[in-house]
């Protein structure tokens, strides 16, 4: 399969991706409770912080390596799991509807509290992981900065399968990491057009929803127009974040000879091919 039939192939999937959230609305609500989460939880440790100096951002500043990363790491945790605890529910969620079962948000949470010791396992996991290549790309040059961002798409790639793999299957989060990398590895074709598709199109329904949002909010004030735009990126970013949620989700169950329903399965199988 070529670049361009593959970029096809990933824009099917894309849009089988999309089908499934249009059938269940109620899944964006994951993403959007995730990033809100998020927003939190980088408001606390910067309220925390400057509390902490007295409320004067002047003394924020430290040279002391250990406070720095240990915020790093602390904040690492939180933010991960954050991310794989409402992913999680979302891939419970796309797994019930694949096997024609009953979808709720309630179902998706359930499972995920159920998981929680998993999740913050993998959590810390990751966290040490981006608290050394933080700790190296701060503290060498150029170069530093090149091999660690290398390292950091390495990282994404063979994490591709983490959530899943950690919600269904019995393991830890090295031996999670070995599978998803290992999986990978062996169904890994000559790119993965989804994830091209599902990029382009976020950057294109940023472009369309953000910047009339912002001409519309400009004429009451600038303020409000940079508002309206936050917004409408950050609904952008949550139904794309579920549709690709969806589609992780839909790979993986096919790879384990799971039913995948709503699914091209040609599509799917050509995705991801073993290396010849």
């Amino acid at each position: 399969m070529n670049f361009f039939d593959r970029l096809s192939n990933g824009w099917t999937m894309a849009m089988n991706s999309f089908k499934v959230l249009k059938e269940n609305k109620q899944l964006i609500i994951f993403p959007i409770l995730s990033g809100i989460s998020l927003i939190l939880v980088i408001g606390s440790f910067f309220t925390g912080i400057l509390a902490a100096n007295g409320w004067d951002i002047d003394n924020m500043e430290t040279e002391n390596p250990f406070v720095i990363y240990g915020t790093i790491f602390l904040f690492y945790i939180v933010n991960y799991f954050v991310i794989v605890f409402f992913n999680m529910a979302l891939v419970h969620c796309t797994r019930l509807y694949f096997r024609g079962e009953e979808v709720t948000v309630r179902a998706g949470l359930q499972f995920s509290f159920s998981r929680i010791g998993a999740i913050f396992s993998w959590a810390i996991f990751a966290a040490v992981v981006g608290t050394i290549l933080k700790a190296i790309q701060e503290n060498s040059g150029v170069v530093g900065k090149v091999i660690t961002g290398i390292i950091g798409i390495v990282w994404g790639i063979a994490t591709f399968f983490v959530v899943p793999i950690i919600a269904y299957e019995n393991v830890g989060p090295l031996e999670a990491f070995k599978r998803s990398s290992k999986m990978m590895k062996e169904k890994w074709g000559q790119s993965l057009g989804a994830t091209f598709s599902f990029g382009l199109i976020q950057i294109i329904g940023i472009l369309i929803v953000a910047i009339p949002l912002y001409l519309v909010g400009s004429l009451i004030h600038p303020a409000v127009g940079i508002v309206f735009a936050s917004l409408g990126a950050f609904a952008v970013v949550a139904i794309i974040s579920a549709a690709e949620v969806i589609f992780i989700s839909a790979v993986y169950h096919n790879i384990n000879g799971d039913p995948v329903a709503h699914f091209n399965q040609q599509a799917i199988d050509n995705l991801f091919v073993h290396k010849d």
